[in-house]
């Protein structure tokens, strides 16, 4: 599918749209109005997911955890709350910061960065509570930032400069080198692009559950199931045996005709034994797959 290929276009009918986002874990992009609101979209339907009201203004700004599992939003009555996207409820955490905060970003390891005019403070979470964990203050008015994957580096954008902010800890410190690696050569980072192309999935597969698509159809496996039982009282065919007319000299007997459609039928006796121990065997094992439950302590005490 080409880049530039429009898959979708939709009318929000929400008001005007002030903030937009995505969610890195399924791809669905999270649109801030102002009403309040924050919708989830996907290239399939025509209406959102899901909508969760946040804000009794506009929302001034929006953002994801890398994970998919807490979305942060801030509006200019200078409230900060953070939400639990996986439930859609929350707040989680409500904060009131002392100016309205027109950008956020989050770390890999959930530090949470908002940038006021000038200031950036960043915020931890720390016995279930979110409390200020570094604040920085520029010359000139912020106009965007980012934290850096496996860096614990902060940058931030003004009007004149860029600048880079260390932020201890907010980068993930042990990286998967399969799934991506920062000091890739360049054959490999070649490689890598194509890996990704063969990877990504049609629009049709992006949902609100990132899990449905690994899900099994259970209404078809339950079929097939049914299916392999009902092999065990299936009656074997009966052979409808006609010999092919020779004029050979002891070929065409009736001893000779009944002999051939006895071996006939003690073959076809046998491929319905063999299917018969295949179907068994597979169903015994699937029966010995089932976990047992566990007692903890008192598991030498159960029958083996």
């Amino acid at each position: 599918m080409d880049k530039r290929t429009m898959i979708s276009r939709y009318h929000t009918k929400l008001g005007n749209i002030s903030v937009m986002t995505q969610n890195p874990s399924n791809a669905l992009i999270c649109v801030g109005d102002s009403k309040g609101v924050v919708s989830m979209w996907s290239p399939n339907t025509r209406q959102p997911l899901a909508k969760m009201l946040c804000h009794k203004q506009k929302v001034e700004a929006c953002t994801i955890h890398p994970y998919g599992t807490y979305m942060a939003t801030s509006c200019p009555d200078r409230s900060l709350k953070v939400w639990d996207i996986r439930q859609l409820a929350g707040p989680v955490h409500n904060l009131f910061l002392r100016y309205p905060a027109q950008y956020l970003s989050y770390s890999q390891r959930g530090l949470l960065a908002a940038a006021m005019g000038n200031v950036v403070e960043v915020y931890r979470e720390s016995m279930n509570e979110i409390k200020p964990y570094l604040r920085h203050k520029s010359s000139w008015n912020i106009t965007s930032m980012q934290f850096c994957p496996y860096e614990d580096v902060l940058g931030i954008a003004t009007a004149k400069n860029v600048s880079s902010l260390l932020v201890p800890g907010s980068a993930e410190a042990n990286y998967d080198a399969l799934e991506i690696n920062p000091y890739q050569t360049k054959k490999q980072r070649r490689e890598a692009e194509v890996k990704a192309l063969l990877d990504k999935i049609q629009p049709e597969l992006i949902t609100l559950d990132p899990t449905a698509i690994a899900e099994v159809d259970v209404p078809k496996l339950k079929e097939k199931v049914e299916a392999k039982k009902k092999l065990l009282y299936i009656k074997p065919k009966q052979i409808d045996f006609k010999p092919r007319n020779t004029k050979a000299k002891g070929k065409g007997g009736t001893a000779k005709i009944i002999k051939t459609k006895k071996i006939l039928k003690d073959l076809k006796r046998r491929e319905n034994i063999e299917m018969l121990k295949d179907v068994n065997t597979e169903i015994s094992t699937k029966k010995a797959e089932v976990p047992k439950k566990s007692y903890g302590v008192l598991d030498r005490f159960v029958s083996k």
